[in-house]
């Protein structure tokens, strides 16, 4: 029998299909289109770092450590973000994770776990005083009528949802003259 190929996700193509959709809404490309610099996670405006661009590790290792935040005073795991965008100019982190759906799955249960999240990365950034932001960045999967519980649940827990792009007006932030 002929294996036909999977071009949808689930089973052994969950990872290859949500890293092509977190490549396709990279923090770094959408800050770099709209006339940023970003350079070793640093983000510029010219010549001025207004903030920092940061994957998984990264955030602790390039800029909770350098800031003297040991994540095991506050937390009990290392929670990584697909991404964060620390802004210094209003001293908002905001903390972003990529969810990509073709197919039912366990996405659905783990959506409504926000408010737990942006809790547990608050504990992190209030010694910094700075405030979070948790987003989710949906494909139009989560357009679907059957995620409007969901969705909204989302944003009673005063996290937000975006869709197939990063917004950069939302991290405070605007397009480089």
């Amino acid at each position: 029998m002929t294996r036909i190929a999977n071009k949808f996700g689930g089973g052994s193509r969950t990872n290859a299909n949500g890293l092509y959709f977190e490549q396709t809404t990279s923090l770094d490309d959408a800050l770099r289109n709209a006339g940023y610099t970003v350079e070793d996670c640093c983000v510029y405006r010219g010549k001025e770092q207004i903030g920092m661009s940061v994957q998984k590790r990264n955030l602790y290792t390039k800029f909770l450590a350098r800031k003297g935040i040991d994540y095991n005073a506050f937390n009990s795991k290392q929670w990584q973000p697909d991404e964060c965008f620390i802004n210094y100019e209003n001293q908002t982190a905001f903390i972003i994770e990529k969810k990509f759906q073709n197919s039912a799955g366990s996405v659905d249960e783990k959506l409504p776990g926000c408010h737990f999240k942006k809790q547990e990365y608050e504990k992190l950034f209030h010694p910094l005083g700075y405030k979070v932001e948790y987003l989710y960045i949906f494909n139009d999967w989560f357009h679907d009528p059957k995620y409007l519980d969901t969705l909204e649940y989302i944003r009673t827990m005063g996290c937000y949802y975006f869709f197939n792009e990063v917004p950069l007006n939302f991290l405070k932030i605007s397009e480089v003259i």
